[in-house]
């Protein structure tokens, strides 16, 4: 079965890339459409009604360029929104949350700890989550700030770097042994983090778990791409498209839209 139709994937900003770039590196040849939603940055702070209305739309728009598979690459959107998503659209989506279960049954200290928006933390489908791991103690922090700083480029900044060491430290002092990074912004700090945490702390994320699952998808549902070149990439934002641009080093095409 093929389907030369191209992947769709949406965040509520340029976060989602991180999970775009997991999926292209696993799928070189698959066609690909990424929507930021930057204006909407950031969906944690929002309400669970405005983060389906805003899913809804962004999937919407995706249909609408023939995108044969949604890619929710947002944590607060795939918590609150994908089951209205997959009962409301014939379409597959894949979703993303947080790595606990990895975390939990490699941690050796049965103590991790996750950085996430608030939107997902407080979400059903979270809390479900950590349930199943009632004997791991799961450390929580709201990653307040992160995300509008991430949004406006100002990744290596001392605002940055103060807000990780407040977020951080009383993980490290907790003797958590895994960070599950619970945000698809957050992979673009790791290089901050890694200069924080001890290097014993394995940092963690859902990037290569959600592109094999997309594979997966595709090959038993959907369909593989038949193109043997370099599949192609779009982008599009609803905001300034510069920092999308330089997360991607202006490597591929970025359109600025209002959506």
């Amino acid at each position: 079965m093929t389907n030369n139709n191209p992947i769709g994937l949406f965040d509520s900003g340029i976060g989602g890339t991180s999970i775009w770039s997991a999926i292209h590196d696993l799928l070189p040849n698959e066609d690909s459409i990424y929507l930021a939603d930057s204006k909407n940055a950031p969906y944690g702070q929002k309400s669970k009604e405005e983060i389906i209305y805003l899913s809804c739309k962004n999937t919407e728009f995706l249909l609408e360029q023939n995108c044969k598979i949604v890619v929710v690459a947002c944590n607060t959107a795939t918590t609150n929104a994908i089951k209205e998503l997959r009962a409301k659209y014939d379409v597959p989506f894949i979703g993303i949350e947080p790595a606990i279960k990895p975390a939990a049954l490699n941690s050796q200290q049965h103590i991790i700890g996750i950085l996430a928006t608030k939107g997902t933390l407080n979400s059903e489908l979270f809390h479900q989550t950590v349930q199943q791991f009632q004997n791991t103690k799961i450390i929580e922090q709201i990653g307040h700030g992160l995300v509008p700083l991430i949004e406006n480029g100002d990744i290596n900044t001392p605002e940055m770097n103060q807000l990780l060491h407040d977020y951080l430290s009383p993980m490290i002092e907790a003797n958590i042994d895994y960070l599950v990074l619970g945000c698809s912004h957050y992979p673009y700090l790791i290089p901050q983090i890694k200069k924080i945490l001890p290097n014993h702390i394995k940092i963690i994320d859902s990037g290569e778990a959600v592109a094999r699952q997309t594979k997966k998808i595709l090959a038993e549902n959907v369909g593989l791409s038949q193109n043997t070149k370099k599949g192609k990439a779009i982008f599009y934002t609803n905001a300034n498209p510069k920092v999308l641009r330089d997360i991607l080093k202006h490597q591929y095409e970025v359109i600025q839209k209002d959506f």
